[in-house]
């Protein structure tokens, strides 16, 4: 018998180039009246994808838009959020999941009386630079300031580098 491990130096076994990041750690900000935690962006998954956690006050979420060269994916853990696709609206809660290829105008809204939690992700990554271009560092416990509440526009640059138009509500 012998005691040589045989894929001691078989790189697929030995790579180690995952990336962990633990429960109540990431990066997080105010978005408008929304919590961002940036889990994982474009740098540290090598331009694959970006990864946030998210919990939206009721009324809260972002106004409609398109993103041409992102595909952007949500799933709800609490709550309820109201997604616009195109033209029209898909309630979903606790499990749902909602998948927006790009060049799909959309939003979500949160229409309840409670914060509802989410997690989403763009594929592929980077475009959180983007997402916190107006964001401000959070702090726990406290209420985002009444200044984050107004929307303010990304860079114009920032929209274009990211293929990403504001486009009206429906309704």
């Amino acid at each position: 018998m012998s005691l040589i491990d045989p894929y001691a130096t078989d790189p697929r076994y030995t790579k180690r180039n995952a990336v962990y990041v633990p429960g109540g750690q990431g990066e997080t900000s105010w978005v408008f009246a929304d919590t961002y935690t940036l889990k994982v962006g474009g740098r540290e998954t090598n331009g694959a994808l970006t990864f946030v956690e998210a919990t939206v006050p009721p009324e809260g979420g972002p106004g409609p838009h398109v993103h041409n060269d992102h595909d952007e994916a949500f799933y709800v853990i609490s709550g309820e959020l109201e997604f616009l696709n195109g033209d029209e609206t898909v309630t979903a809660g606790p499990g749902g999941f909602f998948f927006v290829p790009r060049g799909t105008r959309h939003r979500f809204r949160n229409r309840g009386f409670h914060a509802a939690k989410m997690v989403f992700f763009f594929t592929p990554g980077g475009i959180e630079e983007l997402l916190f271009a107006n964001a401000l560092p959070a702090e726990p416990g406290v209420a985002p300031p009444i200044r984050q509440l107004s929307i303010a526009e990304p860079p114009t640059e920032l929209m274009e580098r990211y293929a990403t138009e504001n486009l009206p509500d429906p309704g």
